[in-house]
């Protein structure tokens, strides 16, 4: 009966993600061949989803999790989550909003684009991907102005110059010079014919897009700025769910904020009193925003800066987990059309991200938490461990929840501080403030979408309780509006994994050992934060060994 159950649901998972890579093109983190063509964003496709969606969500809840082995129990929770969360995007109909102030389909075409193809097979792949921009456009365009058309949009006061992105291309007078081109300048044979698709069909479809975005759709986005008003209450529960894999409501996350902000302002007073303000938190933000020991003048300081701070990590990493990513990472400066919108860093399989815009807003004393989290051992060390974890299905290797990925690279921020990754009290209150900026978020997210917060509100809260500098302020506040859900992560799943060790070290004792913990957490993928609880119940059962105890 178990055998039949596993293989029904293992069938059902493969088929599924077969044919939504076959639709919307190869889903993985390390792909690095384009595939040959853009997906069908348009409405009748979307529809299709749905269907298939709901379908398969009531197969798999059909299968009894007790007919199953313990490795398909977990594949099956992981997988309904997915499905819940498909579905879900489709019955909002979210791909009407497929822009916002942090992310946006302009931007990933243009990043794809600036990452070298060196095979002949890619590239004439590339080519094909050049030759289908317009539809893909003219698709996203149509579905923004259904979105517009019923009130659904990203807030329009989060949105300012949003299209400068698209501008860049759209007015290139080079094309030649543009990622499109360049992404093929390995291939000399195959370069001629990018120039002519960039010049001839994508820059043509990008001014249309451009013409749309300034006369259309940027001047008529809504004005509220709560998701509760914009598209209901209903809207913005899927979106916590989504993001916090948890069943809170947003008076629930609204209060665990105001909890967490509280004490961690206690921590941060204990720092003022040893740095010799007299335990005033507020007098020593301000000298670290202005005293300039804590900036540098140049990009490559700043960057110099951050390749330190990661090796200082590898000093160490053997003594806090076990199993270790065979993939490196390069320290990459976000390019400058894009950095004026972007947070400080961001990590991914083999990259940080560090922004060098506005170096006023960039202090030192941030550094080290920011590289753990971004780098290692956050983003650019769970993320390709995951991936390496060939005995998961595909749907779980590839897949990112940020409960789980943003909930452990803010637990490597604390973890810092066992690790003696702090040298100065200065940086640990950067990294108080980091945590500080994670918390606030569960108060002003639920309070900005669902409890009548203002922008001004939500900013002067961010600006009182953290160090952060003022650009850094506007533009996590405009994400926060923009992302409904998505800042509650971070702090909701730190808190759930630093509950779930502290049960481990109670329970097991002596036997209790952190590397193995470590394993435990990074070798289930991301998961949601249910399915980590119990995956770590069984950790406890079996004794504390790390999962590769028998590798």
């Amino acid at each position: 009966m178990t055998g039949t159950a596993d293989e029904q649901l293992r069938r059902i998972y493969t088929e599924e993600w077969d044919r939504r890579t076959a639709e919307l093109g190869r889903q993985s983190w390390r792909q690095t061949e384009p595939d040959p063509f853009l997906p069908d964003v348009g409405p009748e496709a979307q529809q299709r989803r749905l269907d298939r969606w709901q379908q398969t969500l009531a197969a798999v809840r059909a299968i009894d999790p007790a007919d199953l082995s313990a490795e398909e129990q977990t594949n099956r929770a992981v997988y309904l989550d997915q499905l819940e969360t498909l579905v879900d995007r489709q019955r909002f109909r979210c791909y009407e909003a497929p822009a916002n102030a942090d992310s946006a389909f302009w931007n990933d075409l243009i990043e794809r684009g600036r990452r070298p193809i060196t095979e002949r097979e890619h590239g004439q792949a590339w080519l094909s991907q050049l030759a289908d921009v317009p539809r893909y456009l003219a698709q996203q365009i149509g579905n923004m102005r259904a979105g517009l058309a019923r009130g659904f949009g990203p807030p329009r006061v989060t949105m300012t110059g949003r299209e400068g992105t698209v501008r860049t291309i759209a007015e290139a007078a080079d094309p030649a010079e543009l990622p499109f081109v360049q992404a093929v300048s390995g291939l000399p044979e195959l370069r001629a014919e990018a120039v002519r698709l960039v010049e001839r069909e994508v820059q043509p479809a990008f001014r249309e897009l451009l013409r749309f975005l300034v006369e259309d759709y940027l001047p008529h986005l809504p004005e509220p700025i709560s998701a509760v008003r914009i598209a209901g209450a209903d809207y913005y529960a899927a979106q916590l769910r989504e993001y916090t894999t948890l069943d809170l409501t947003p008076e629930q996350i609204h209060e665990i904020g105001l909890r967490e902000v509280a004490g961690i302002r206690a921590e941060m007073a204990e720092i003022a009193e040893q740095t010799g303000f007299g335990g005033d938190v507020d007098a020593l933000l301000r000298f670290m925003r202005t005293d300039d020991r804590f900036y540098v003048d140049t990009p490559r300081e700043l960057l110099l800066e951050a390749a330190w701070q990661a090796k200082k990590f590898d000093a160490v990493v053997h003594r806090w987990f076990g199993r270790v990513p065979r993939q490196r990472f390069a320290i990459v400066e976000v390019p400058p059309d894009l950095a004026r919108f972007w947070t400080f860093g961001r990590g991914g399989v083999d990259r940080y991200f560090l922004n060098t815009y506005r170096l006023r807003d960039r202090p030192l004393f941030s550094l080290p938490a920011l590289t753990l989290h971004e780098a290692a051992p956050g983003h650019a060390f769970q993320v390709p461990l995951a991936l390496e974890q060939t005995h998961h299905p595909e749907f779980r290797r590839e897949n990112y929840l940020s409960a789980y990925g943003e909930g452990w690279a803010l637990y490597t921020e604390r973890l810092g501080v066992e690790m003696g990754m702090y040298e100065t009290p200065y940086e640990l209150m950067g990294m108080l403030c980091y945590q500080m900026w994670r918390a606030v978020r569960l108060v002003i997210d639920p309070g900005i979408h669902a409890l009548g917060w203002s922008r001004e509100r939500a900013q002067a809260f961010l600006r009182d309780n953290t160090a952060i500098g003022e650009h850094e302020i506007v533009t996590e506040v405009d994400r926060y509006i923009t992302w409904p859900g998505q800042a509650c992560s971070y702090y909701l799943g730190q808190l759930e994994i630093l509950d779930l060790r502290r049960r481990a070290e109670a329970e097991l004792g002596e036997a209790f050992r952190l590397p193995a913990f470590h394993d435990q957490v990074l070798s289930l993928g991301s998961v949601p934060l249910r399915v980590l609880r119990s995956e770590v119940e069984r950790f406890i059962a079996r004794g504390g060994t790390s999962p590769y105890a028998e590798d």
